[in-house]
């Protein structure tokens, strides 16, 4: 008798195993602030989805767009502490108390190019080098190619930088700024266009592809292609609500995300950026600048100051740098 009653049980728990793996898959909700239009989306987002949605893991991920969700771009991980959505694009400089460390990634002069800010960024948050993630899953951590100066009135030198107000995505990139002789404006990018026609702005900082999407592009018609200072940017997901999946689940986020997710967006954006300064330089009514020897030896000092600065204001700091620093000399090497 008692081995029919655990043949039965063991049917049944058979039956429920099998119930589970073929039910209805785990809704998660994931918030975008833009449209699916946007180079962020189809660099970020889109290759993610839809290879989690495709792996049969137990999990379905749709995508809130525009703002459906909450459309603050400076909200947005609030929206995932608090539950209104598992995932979200995040800008954390928009938040910058909450992740300090973040600045290593943000210092001026550090990256030739998005891959390099994108792979550093992926790989100190791989090892748990930076703070204010532990209550979430980083899906995703990219990175904005070095973002250079974009302005509405003429600015072809950096002796043109002097006195105006240029827009700046973080605290570190305002800094090289007003080194650089500029008034610098933080502000987030959906603000950027906004700014320039109302005249609170004469210019701004981003890269080629988010320039022409923001609508800054019709404003700004002088292009001074000095990269100052990288943007961190991340998809991250609530870490109780991550915890909570079943195992295949889990793994399939993971297996999607990290440096898998990293190639695909310096791919995806790498390629728009690069299509973006063509067209740049296509249009006879611009002016795209390659800053002088004598700008770019000025520019370097002053980002130099900044670093200096920076870290001298916490000891743990030269520890990030040295990290960030041996993280570049890897991918340089092709490693």
């Amino acid at each position: 008798m008692n081995a029919l009653l655990q043949l039965a049980l063991l049917s049944l728990a058979m039956l429920s195993c099998v119930t589970v793996a073929i039910g209805e898959p785990i809704k998660l909700k994931l918030a975008y602030f833009s449209s699916d239009r946007s180079t962020t989306y189809l660099a970020c987002i889109k290759p993610f989805v839809e290879a989690v949605n495709a792996e049969a893991a137990g999990i379905e991920i749709s995508v809130s767009l525009s703002g459906a969700l909450g459309k603050n771009p400076t909200q947005q991980l609030q929206l995932v502490l608090d539950g209104t959505a598992d995932i979200a694009f995040i800008v954390p400089g928009y938040t910058p108390e909450r992740f300090p460390d973040n600045l290593v990634v943000e210092l001026p002069g550090m990256f030739r190019n998005i891959r390099e800010a994108t792979l550093v960024y992926t790989r100190l948050l791989a090892g748990r080098t930076l703070r204010g993630y532990d209550d979430l899953e980083v899906v995703g951590a990219f990175a904005t190619e070095p973002e250079s100066i974009h302005a509405r009135p003429p600015v072809i030198s950096l002796e043109d930088l002097k006195g105006k107000r240029i827009r700046a995505n973080n605290a570190l990139q305002a800094a090289a700024l007003e080194n650089l002789g500029a008034i610098a404006v933080q502000m987030p990018i959906n603000q950027a266009s906004s700014g320039l026609s109302s005249g609170k702005i004469d210019g701004a900082t981003v890269s080629p592809a988010p320039l022409i999407e923001f609508g800054i592009s019709r404003l700004a018609a002088h292009h001074y292609l000095l990269g100052i200072g990288a943007a961190p940017l991340a998809v991250v997901m609530n870490r109780t609500k991550f915890d909570s999946l079943p195992g295949p689940s889990q793994d399939a986020i993971r297996k999607f995300g990290g440096e898998w997710a990293a190639e695909h967006y310096i791919a995806t954006y790498g390629a728009e950026n690069e299509r973006g300064l063509e067209r740049l330089r296509s249009e006879p009514n611009r002016t795209v600048t390659v800053p002088s020897e004598a700008d770019l030896r000025y520019a370097r000092a002053a980002f130099g100051a900044v670093i200096e600065k920076w870290l001298a204001d916490n000891p743990r700091n030269r520890e990030l740098l040295t990290k960030a620093e041996t993280e570049i000399a890897k991918i340089r090497s092709g490693s």
